[in-house]
């Protein structure tokens, strides 16, 4: 099952489709309380990818689960786990008010605990990757907020446009690296001033991390070294203004870019 192809999961015996995403606190109750049902595997994902539908008080939703069990282990991330990095991401996408990442938890599941995130059906009418190339405000706020998360995999099938104009993201296992590994197909305003609603956004994370709430939260999903660094590269950004350029010592763009 593929990510063009996976669907809804249908709701033939009476109970209420679907939650938006836009709903975060019926989406987390959702997510973290309902019944998890493994309905298929996500083959082409490198990691156990599980497609499941979660059900609570008669309302169904499709979610994604990534249990830690079946992840494989990374060199350059060595600590803590992929799932942990995918809830954090979250909770910094909730920070900026942006909602690029679907509503994202982290608990126990049929094969162990896990990321589990709420499903957004991409619309199949929209170019991804005429989409990753263009200039819009829902595009460069992701590569507002991949610098931030650090992002070292924003391929173009990580975008998901559910065609209202808003562009979701997800897979954000390797993110928040202390060494600047950004990795994106998304460069299109490298060196260029940062708009003022992206820098309300990153003061927003800014306040958050010291004022303890984002930073607690970070701290039970990443090592503390990694939280300074998170928080430097927010001062960085707000301190330059500028969108940041590619590494010198890191490939600039994933491979396969798709």
């Amino acid at each position: 099952m593929t990510q063009a192809s996976r669907g809804r999961v249908p709701a033939d015996d009476g109970s209420e489709e679907g939650v938006s995403p836009r709903d975060t606190e019926a989406a987390e109750r959702l997510l973290t309380e309902g019944t998890l049902t493994v309905e298929g595997r996500l083959v082409q994902a490198s990691n156990a990818t599980l497609y499941c539908s979660v059900e609570l008080d008669g309302v169904r939703s499709a979610c994604v689960y990534k249990p830690v069990a079946g992840e494989r282990p990374l060199w350059d991330f060595p600590d803590g786990t992929l799932a942990e990095r995918e809830v954090a991401a979250y909770e910094v996408s909730q920070a900026m008010e942006w909602r690029i990442v679907p509503p994202t938890v982290h608990r126990d599941g049929p094969y162990g605990v896990g990321m589990v995130q709420l499903w957004v059906e991409p619309d199949p009418d929209t170019d991804t990757v005429a989409l990753s190339r263009s200039d819009t405000e829902a595009i460069r706020r992701m590569a507002v907020f991949d610098a931030v998360v650090n992002n070292a995999d924003r391929k173009i099938g990580h975008l998901l446009p559910p065609g209202d104009g808003h562009v979701y993201g997800c897979d954000h296992g390797v993110c928040f690296s202390v060494d600047y590994k950004l990795r994106t197909v998304l460069w299109q305003w490298r060196g260029k001033p940062l708009t003022a609603e992206a820098l309300d956004a990153l003061g927003r994370v800014e306040a958050s991390l010291r004022s303890g709430r984002l930073r607690d939260r970070l701290a039970g999903m990443l090592t503390a070294e990694e939280v300074d660094a998170t928080r430097r590269r927010v001062e960085l950004m707000l301190k330059h203004r500028i969108h940041p350029y590619p590494p010198e010592d890191w490939p600039a763009i994933p491979w396969p870019p798709l």
